[in-house]
């Protein structure tokens, strides 16, 4: 059971040591990711809702004859 706390405690040390060689992106460019990201997602969630309206159309037509 020592020997697992052991590797647990290094475990953490080296991800610690990792995380203080990354290098963070500035506020600026962060924000202007987050905002592409909403941007990108939204166009393509119009395009499936009206991919979606357009076939559920289509196949109700087709239902009805």
């Amino acid at each position: 059971m020592a020997l697992r706390i052991t590797y647990v405690g290094t475990f953490f040390r080296e991800v610690r040591q990792e995380l203080k060689g990354v290098q963070w992106p500035s506020r600026t460019t962060t924000i202007r990711f987050t905002i592409l990201i909403i941007v990108v997602s939204s166009v393509v969630a119009m395009v499936a809702g009206g991919l979606d309206f357009v076939l559920t159309s289509v196949v109700e037509q087709f239902l009805r004859r």
